[in-house]
This record gives structure tokens, C-alpha cells and sequence, in this order.
């Protein structure tokens, strides 16, 4: 196993953080490294937004939930998915030509463009030491967190990232099985339910000891209950209203 490899293995979300400055520079490079993630076509739909600023940190923190570490970490990164500067570009070498930048697939190629880059710049972050953190509350006020950084028309913050100098050591997160989500040749239905129940006893355990004993409920419980709740149900007006049409 390489040292990258062991790098990503080692994979924590960091939300206590040193005072240790976060330099402008170091970030330029963690974002330089995020750039050179896959893009489809090129078209790099994304815009990153580095907010350092205490105050607005404190604005942030509270539309994403009141999550502390928003407003603690030094260097608090916005993701937008981000597809003005295309339709800039369309407007002006194409300017009496319909364009179709609002679809669903291009939605889909500007969101997937911004976690790509985002991933890229979190393994790069981590191999400098720092920890981060991906914060999806985000978009618990997206029309609001829009207008606090002066979103264009046409992108929308996908998520969050708290970036610094850890202050904690908390343990590496037991994934599922690799059987369960690696599969040849087609889908494979066979011994899912049995992976499943394995790593039910495994996230059980992790959790008694990561809590005390104050928490032991299986993953899979933990997942229906997600599904039973209702959550951000303002996404799709709010996107439409950003000018994607999701045609």
C-alpha cells in the first residue's frame, strides 16, 4: 500500500480546530489541487468561496444549523455547483442561439464536477495535515446563504467545508464491507442483506465506545430513520428560481 492510498485510509472529519492560521497560500494550493480533478468536457462547473471572515463564519454557522465549527475553523470553504461563466461564454461566442445550460444533465455535470474537486482538495488538505469537515446543512437556507455570498444566477452551494489544523484524534469511521458496494460484472443482489447485518454490528460497537454506551443504533436502523424524515424539501424551487429548469 503507498503512502496516498494509506493517506485517504486514514480519513477522519475534523470539527474542533487548532488556532493555527490557515495562510492564503496554503489554501491557493489545496483549491490548485482540486482543479485538477476529472471535469466532464472541461466545462469545471464550480466555484469555491473562502470565507474567513469571523462574522460572516457566525452567519454561516447559523443558517447551517448552528454548527459550531463553522464559525471556529479557520478557513470555511463554500462549493457551488456553477454554470455562469458557460452561459457567459454561450452568450457570447453564440449570442442569437438558444442555449440549454438549466438541464437536468447539465445540473448534474456542474454537481458532480464540485465533488470531484472538492474530494481532490480534501486528500490534498489532509496530506498537509490539516482536517476538514463536509458540511451539507449548507443547504438547510440556500436562498439565504445565495444572497450572503452573492451566488450568480445559475450556481447553488452544494456543501461545505470546514478546513484547519486538527485539535482532536477522533477514530476512522468503519465503512461497509467492500462486497456491499463492489460488484462484478452486474449488480449483485446475493448476500447484501447478510454485508448489511455484518456492518450493523460493527457501527454498533463503534459507536458504545466512540459515546460511552449512550448510542449503539444499528446502521441500517439509522438509515430508515433518515428515510422516514422529510429533509429539505425547498431545494427544487429554489434551484428552478436559480435557473435550473431540470428539463
Amino acid at each position: 500500500m503507498n503512502e496516498t492510498i494509506s493517506k485517504m485510509l486514514e480519513h477522519r472529519s475534523i470539527r474542533k480546530y487548532s488556532d493555527r492560521p490557515v495562510t492564503r497560500e496554503l489554501v491557493e494550493q489545496i483549491i490548485s489541487a482540486g482543479q485538477m480533478a476529472s471535469s466532464s468536457s472541461n466545462v469545471q462547473a464550480y466555484t469555491v468561496i473562502a470565507v474567513t471572515d469571523a462574522d460572516r463564519k457566525a452567519k454561516l454557522a447559523e443558517l447551517c444549523g448552528n454548527q459550531a465549527y463553522v464559525a471556529e475553523c479557520p478557513v470555511f470553504l463554500v462549493w457551488c455547483a456553477d454554470l455562469s461563466r458557460l452561459k457567459r461564454a454561450a452568450e457570447r461566442h453564440l449570442p442569437s442561439e438558444t442555449t440549454y445550460e438549466g438541464t437536468t444533465e447539465n445540473f448534474i455535470v456542474a454537481t458532480v464536477d464540485t465533488a470531484l474537486a472538492a474530494q481532490n482538495a480534501a486528500i490534498a488538505a489532509e496530506s498537509l495535515g490539516l482536517g476538514i469537515v463536509y458540511i451539507g446543512g449548507i443547504r438547510n437556507h440556500s436562498e439565504e446563504v445565495a444572497d450572503l455570498l452573492g451566488l450568480p444566477h445559475l450556481s447553488y452551494p452544494v456543501f461545505g467545508m470546514c478546513l484547519g489544523y486538527p485539535d482532536q484524534n477522533p477514530g476512522v469511521r468503519p465503512r461497509l464491507p467492500l462486497p456491499a458496494v463492489l460488484h462484478w460484472n452486474q449488480y449483485d443482489t446475493a448476500g447484501q442483506e447478510e454485508q448489511v447485518a455484518a456492518y450493523d454490528e460493527v457501527m454498533s460497537k463503534y459507536l458504545r465506545e466512540r459515546t460511552g454506551g449512550a448510542k449503539d443504533t444499528p446502521w441500517s436502523e439509522l438509515m430508515a430513520e433518515k428515510l422516514a424524515q422529510p429533509a429539505r424539501l425547498h431545494m427544487r424551487e429554489f434551484l428552478e428560481k436559480r435557473g435550473f429548469t431540470l428539463k
